[in-house]
């Protein structure tokens, strides 16, 4: 696994050089006048902590959140407040944890943010099964929020056991998103759990559909290596069928598939949370990326609370991208959503999408995994499934690495990957 991202890596990037994070941080982000800067803030909290999922987070304790929620603000400040004039960004994303556990807090939040910030496409949210209540979503309407993000995993109970929750009531939800309706409603889920067949996940997929969903995001389960689940992944042969059988499924039912893992009712239903070329991050364990560098901040919720109070900025460590790095890591995220504009690369590099990569993309071409259609290439179901595989390696080699050190370091000095 990790000769072939050391590999891959050194291919792509034309050097032997690693991704090098370190300490050494800038006082304040340049993002001005950067391209389709998004923005993401993550709320750490959680009425119970699931042992599959590997993102940042803690139990929810309210004096410990609305100390989060005022020192979320003063980051925001701290980021923003010499910038001259308001900048537009394209959309707002809420990630968790549990963002819903601060819904009061939300409106505060949006408005700080709006201070700064033109939000141009939209807010999305991220919601557990159980705050689908129309309370709940009428508070995060209130706030501004347009889109939500439901994290089923699961509908069926042998499943959702598998994962250590309660089975989701499709009934309710869909009454609570009937009350309160949202421009998109998307629904996530996990495949590639032991025993599950394709009958299984096509039944979440139309469930969800029936039941208020516009959109499903039907994520592999992966199994990291600091999280301490007990489940283990489908092997890549069972992996790479049932993908095809959801592929297959969801084209054959009219659902477009929007990136590789998503499928969407006809319509203006797209929702993401990744694909951003640019986007400025709030919070513990937001990160930032920009023309040429990607920052992340402290995993630890204290860490974070008490270098706020400081009068420091959070983060931990920064990459200092290299132009060629910086090209692989917006293909790479691009290659996502199942087609790579070539004229949107050329406006962000000043380079044709040919010249840098004529090579890997005529490979790429024979071996199946794009075509070339006009203004650019698109993913085929086969290069859908290699994207998925050679991610899993990027994951691994990667993600599970830094976080894993973050997890248990709220400021490493150096991170080499």
């Amino acid at each position: 696994m990790n000769l072939l991202t050391t590999a891959a890596r050194i291919w792509l990037t034309r050097t032997g050089a690693p991704f090098l994070f370190t300490d050494n941080n800038d006082a304040q982000p340049d993002y001005e006048h950067t391209p389709g800067l998004g923005l993401y803030v993550h709320i750490p909290f959680c009425r119970s902590l699931c042992n599959f999922c590997p993102y940042c987070k803690e139990v929810y304790n309210p004096g410990t959140a609305d100390a989060y929620t005022e020192a979320l603000l003063q980051e925001i400040d701290m980021v923003a407040q010499n910038t001259p004039t308001r900048t537009t960004v394209s959309s707002l994303y809420f990630g968790g944890g549990t963002p819903a556990l601060l819904a009061p807090q939300l409106g505060r939040i949006v408005a700080r943010l709006q201070q700064y910030f033109d939000i141009t496409d939209g807010i999305g949210a991220e919601l557990h099964p159980a705050d689908v209540t129309p309370a709940t979503l009428t508070k995060l309407k209130e706030a501004g929020v347009t889109r939500i993000s439901i994290g089923i995993q699961s509908f069926l109970p042998q499943f959702a056991k598998t994962l250590g929750r309660p089975a989701p009531n499709p009934q309710r939800i869909r009454d609570a998103l009937a009350q309160v309706p949202f421009q998109t409603v998307s629904m996530d889920f996990i495949f590639a759990l032991p025993g599950q067949q394709r009958e299984d996940v096509w039944q979440d997929i139309e469930l969800a559909f029936s039941h208020g969903a516009n959109h499903v995001a039907v994520y592999p389960f992966i199994d990291f290596s600091f999280t301490g689940s007990p489940v283990h992944a489908m092997e890549k042969k069972a992996k790479h069928r049932l993908l095809d059988d959801i592929t297959d499924y969801c084209t054959r039912h009219g659902y477009v598939r929007d990136s590789i893992w998503t499928f969407a009712l006809p319509g203006n239903h797209r929702y993401s949370s990744m694909t951003r070329d640019t986007f400025l991050g709030f919070g513990c364990s937001a990160t930032t990326l920009l023309r040429d560098s990607f920052k992340i901040n402290t995993f630890s919720v204290q860490a974070y609370i008490d270098r706020i109070r400081a009068g420091q900025l959070p983060t931990a460590l920064t990459c200092r991208y290299t132009r060629r790095q910086r090209m692989v890591y917006y293909l790479f995220w691009r290659a996502y959503s199942t087609f790579i504009d070539a004229a949107d690369f050329e406006h962000f590099f000043g380079t044709p999408l040919k010249q840098e990569f004529g090579f890997e993309l005529w490979l790429a071409r024979k071996l199946g995994y794009i075509t070339q259609e006009p203004g650019g290439y698109r993913l085929t179901p086969k290069g859908a499934f290699y994207f998925h595989y050679y991610e899993n390696f990027y994951t691994l080699a990667y993600i599970d690495k830094m976080w894993g050190i973050l997890k248990n370091t709220p400021f490493p000095t150096e991170i080499r990957l």
